[in-house]
């Protein structure tokens, strides 16, 4: 009760920052539904959404990585990229599993492929991977400089039709993209090592 009749500044921090996050996140999403203020844009950011799903990553990464005429350090890319994206699905699952944030009020559940936990908003699983993925193009593919601008700039749209559409908050968005970043500087640090790489390329 004294808690109540009290707050901290803390508490009263945080309580702003929720509802800014919350007022933010509603005005900008745009393309929520075909009557909202972007509804003609809605189709556009609905194929930006399945190009940051995690299943096409997942398939085009499998299938590319079973091609003949892979070279080691090749295969091993593929190994990488696979198994940092199972591991992305995995810990997005286990966070949102945890967390439980509802999504927005204002978004229309007509995603593409969801599982059980994609009822939950917090981190954006788009997000993260989409930093992850960004990560590793930029650091494992040669790339002329206007590709590796298109790269980043994919990942940036690609978080921001998440609240476009509704589907997130911003703050969801926000500790996807930083969750993304720091996941694919575990993996890397983790699995490309001199003891591990071998063993990653003996499993594929």
């Amino acid at each position: 009760d004294c808690m109540k009749l009290n707050p901290s500044f803390l508490g009263i921090a945080l309580s702003s920052l929720l509802a800014i996050d919350l007022w933010a996140s509603k005005r900008l999403g745009v393309c929520a539904g075909e009557d909202s203020a972007w509804g003609s844009a809605r189709p556009l950011m609905k194929v930006i959404e399945v190009s940051g799903h995690g299943i096409p990553w997942l398939l085009g990464t499998f299938c590319g990585g079973g091609a003949p005429k892979k070279t080691q350090p090749t295969m091993l890319t593929h190994c990488y990229c696979l198994l940092a994206l199972l591991l992305d699905l995995v810990l997005v699952a286990a966070v949102k599993g945890l967390v439980k944030r509802r999504r927005p009020t204002h978004n229309k559940m007509d995603m593409f492929v969801t599982i059980s936990v994609d009822k939950y908003s917090f981190p954006s699983g788009h997000a993260t991977r989409a930093a992850l993925v960004c990560r590793f193009i930029l650091r494992h593919l040669v790339l002329a400089v206007p590709l590796r601008v298109l790269v980043v700039l994919w990942a940036l749209i690609v978080s921001i039709s998440r609240v476009m559409l509704g589907r997130h908050n911003m703050t969801d968005v926000l500790f996807g993209l930083l969750l993304g970043y720091m996941l694919y500087s575990v993996v890397e640090y983790c699995w490309l090592s001199p003891l591990s790489a071998p063993a990653l390329f003996a499993l594929w």
